[in-house]
């Protein structure tokens, strides 16, 4: 199965995206910004970093991207898609997912290694943990706060989209500690923490982060 991961300008995680699904048994395809198709790949992943430069605002810009008039269509018709932290706010500026991402209400920049608590382990990027599950992902981050009007955060927990949630300490600010969320279909989430960082026992905090990606391997392959 190939996943592409898309490389904007200031995209610092797109080669750890790539290992990631590499070491989960997919095949990784590099996509670029400015590419007008998705190459024929079964999932994408939008990475880390710092999409051209943050200006405006983060993935305000990268919104507009030509690969992203791609990425919503494929995503729209059920294709799989992982937003990671940058990557999760370019999702909610697509308004594939609702709410906001917002400066850390600390005001300066985390990065620690973060308990998670898996709260859906129904999608399609979930669907190798148990739900309650709690893992451990590193998380780095400066406008990491989850922000929604408070029907959409009613409508994400009564709709069972909030996938990912803090445990034990707010590291940001979200509300009602929101670490991830999905869109309706299950297909698309988006997390604000790293888990490419977390898929060996060598590097990081361990392998807990492993099982995004062979979730959504699994997924395709059914």
């Amino acid at each position: 199965m190939k996943i592409g991961v898309v490389t904007f300008p200031g995209s610092l995680d797109d080669t750890d995206a790539q290992r990631a699904v590499r070491l989960a048994g997919g095949e990784p395809v590099a996509l670029w910004h400015g590419d007008h198709d998705l190459h024929g790949v079964d999932a994408v992943i939008l990475p880390g970093g710092f999409s051209y430069g943050d200006y405006l605002r983060c993935g305000a810009i990268a919104r507009f991207a030509p690969v992203m008039a791609e990425v919503v269509d494929a995503a729209r018709g059920g294709m799989p898609v992982l937003g990671i932290c940058n990557g999760f706010q370019i999702l909610c500026e697509t308004h594939l997912l609702p709410g906001a991402l917002i400066r850390n209400d600390h005001r300066t920049f985390i990065c620690r290694d973060q308990t998670l608590r898996v709260e859906n382990a129904n999608t399609a990027w979930t669907s190798s943990y148990d739900e309650g599950q709690e893992i451990l992902i590193p998380l780095k981050n400066g406008e990491g706060g989850f922000v929604a009007d408070a029907d959409t955060l009613d409508r994400l927990e009564g709709e069972g989209r909030v996938v990912f949630r803090y445990v034990d300490v707010n590291p940001n600010g979200s509300l009602r500690d929101i670490a991830g969320i999905s869109n309706e279909r299950g297909n698309v989430v988006g997390l604000m923490p790293h888990p490419e960082h977390a898929v060996e026992d060598l590097c990081g905090p361990g392998a807990d982060g492993l099982g995004i990606f062979t979730s959504a391997l699994s997924m395709l392959a059914a």
